[in-house]
């Protein structure tokens, strides 16, 4: 019976200190004085910050398990008691550490600043607290990057060194492993292309003779992600609006040596050109917006076609001051005559006039060697016309490896 009832005191202590949050149990008492122990980093302000307590409050059971459970959530503490001296609230604090230094060693591949810019997207970052449960995922997140990239055989290691002041140096040991092979690229759903032409567009590739110098079979998920854009690309500027890629599979061997892509498509049908209208505001003449529009009704729709376009209609507007004007394309599809018809929607906006011109960069002469060669004047109304002269004219000068020019919109 004697050892029935300790074990029954044992189980009931521990249930206890679980519900109660490290709060020993109060008689109310009104705080007259509230002082903080175990502090070695965290400022005493900080834990009054988050203590939803202060001097003259009543402290009683139901208050003190909320005040530890504040303290706990800060993520700041592995350890928070409140203690009761006679008027006086003692809270006593066990820090986690801090981060005081990451280092990563073995990796080539991926640069140190970016794996310790994915490692901050999880926690993990110099200064921060160290949380036990953040290690797990340290491991998960490089692995993450590093098989982006095809390096299935990729290790980590992680080790932890307590430092003085209660903080820690975490030390991450990469072995990155070789980038595994593309084996085979299956292409599904094509029936208008033949799968070799399509291939023939992508970044990933299965090899040939040269692979071994430009490493062109090795597997990264970015290659992939642009070979599926270009594939789209490539079927809407031939007419296929509604091509899809259903599926994208990437399957690697046991061995983790060799890769096997899947891509699994839907063309659709092919569009023509229908009917193709200008509307909007003709703040310049509308002939000579027209003059722009190269598109003919019945021929095969093309995204890449209707960009230049559009890119036309804006650089006419923008030779009378319209730098900020907006053309937005409205398609009208006819699904059972597999047309589309186009409205060009001109918003001219504003007429802009220039400012300022602003000059840097140059290191290599005076700024009214420049200004000289400038065709687009302060105060004048803007031309991108001028602005290209003016361009062409600062390139030829030879001092500079580039000359860029930005339109940068002011107030009023």
């Amino acid at each position: 019976m004697a050892n029935f009832e300790m074990f029954q005191r044992t189980v009931l202590s521990v249930f206890l200190a679980l519900i109660s949050l490290s709060a020993s149990a109060f008689a109310p008492f009104v705080i007259e004085d509230i002082r903080v122990e175990g502090l070695q980093r965290i400022a005493a302000g900080t834990v009054f910050n988050y203590l939803p307590l202060k001097v003259g409050d009543e402290l009683n059971n139901k208050k003190s398990a909320s005040a530890v459970k504040a303290l706990y959530k800060t993520g700041f503490f592995k350890d928070v008691r409140l203690e009761q001296q006679g008027n006086v609230l003692l809270v006593s604090v066990v820090e986690r550490a801090a981060i005081a230094d990451i280092t990563i060693e073995g990796n080539k591949v991926i640069k140190t600043e970016d794996l310790k810019e994915g490692l901050k997207g999880i926690g993990l970052a110099e200064g921060r607290v160290l949380d036990r449960a953040l290690l797990d995922k340290i491991e998960a997140e490089l692995r993450r990057q590093y098989l982006s990239m095809g390096r299935y055989g990729v290790e980590i290691e992680t080790t932890v060194t307590p430092l003085e002041r209660n903080r820690s140096a975490v030390r991450i040991q990469v072995t990155e492993g070789e980038s595994a092979r593309i084996r085979q690229i299956t292409l599904i759903g094509n029936q208008d292309y033949e799968t070799e032409d399509l291939k023939d567009l992508f970044q990933l590739s299965t090899g040939n003779w040269l692979s071994f110098f430009t490493k062109n079979d090795r597997y990264s998920r970015q290659k992939l992600t642009g070979d599926l854009e270009t594939l789209r690309s490539w079927y809407l500027d031939r007419g296929y609006i509604n091509f899809e890629v259903t599926s994208a599979q990437v399957s690697i061997t046991q061995d983790r040596q060799e890769i096997y892509v899947t891509i699994n498509m839907r063309e659709g049908n092919q569009y023509k050109l229908g009917h193709i209208a200008l509307k909007g505001k003709m703040v310049v003449p509308e002939v000579e917006l027209q003059e722009k529009i190269t598109l003919q009704e019945g021929a095969i729709f093309s995204r890449k076609d209707i960009a230049a376009v559009n890119e036309s209609l804006s650089e006419r507007l923008g030779q009378d001051g319209y730098a900020f004007a907006n053309i937005n394309v409205i398609p009208e599809m006819d699904d059972a005559k597999s047309t589309v018809d186009l409205t060009f929607l001109v918003d001219p906006g504003n007429r802009v006039y220039v400012n300022r011109v602003n000059i840097t960069g140059n290191t290599k002469t005076q700024d009214l060697v420049v200004r000289r060669e400038m065709r687009q004047y302060e105060g004048s109304r803007y031309s991108n016309k001028e602005v290209e002269r003016s361009q062409t004219r600062i390139r030829k000068l030879g001092y500079f490896e580039n000359v860029k020019v930005d339109t940068v919109p002011v107030a009023g």
